[in-house]
């Protein structure tokens, strides 16, 4: 569960479009992608949450970004022990998960995995079916699991539920 005041605390912060493809409906979709992995891998269900909330939120643009991962997982840095609270080991999978999403690795430890499969399992929203060659998991892999997530990403904005 996310807490309420990092939820407003990030969408204070966010300086694009709340409805942009790297907005709340993406981080909502990585959400329920995350969990459902995480279900059938045995990933740490609220690692993958506050991946969910955070890998985006310190986009600069929606296009080129490099710096975002990185921005992201200090900026979780800056709120470790107050609004975040894991112990080391999660924190650290957080951290490393924010800020390598987009490097195209496919090799982690399983939690991290699941991060980047949740987040890639969402490319449906600018048009691109996710590859299986470019998920790191089995269970992200499997065709049934690319199908479900890419035609929700594909779906109207106002259809989700978004976090709470």
């Amino acid at each position: 569960m996310i807490p309420k005041e990092l939820l407003e605390l990030v969408r204070l912060e966010f300086v694009l479009s709340w409805h942009s493809v790297h907005g709340e409906p993406h981080w909502t979709r990585v959400r329920e992608n995350g969990l459902r992995l995480a279900r059938l891998t045995g990933a740490r269900l609220q690692v993958v949450e506050l991946f969910a909330l955070l890998h985006d939120s310190k986009r600069l643009n929606d296009g080129r970004d490099p710096g975002h991962g990185k921005r992201a997982a200090n900026f979780a840095r800056t709120l470790r022990g107050s609004l975040i609270q894991l112990p080391d080991e999660d924190f650290e999978l957080l951290a490393f998960a924010c800020e390598y999403h987009t490097d195209g690795w496919t090799e982690a430890e399983i939690t991290v995995q699941i991060c980047w499969d949740a987040d890639r399992l969402d490319l449906g929203r600018v048009g691109i079916r996710p590859a299986p060659s470019l998920l790191c998991t089995t269970a992200a892999r499997e065709p049934a699991m690319i199908e479900w997530a890419f035609l929700r990403s594909q779906q109207c904005y106002g259809a989700q539920q978004g976090f709470r």
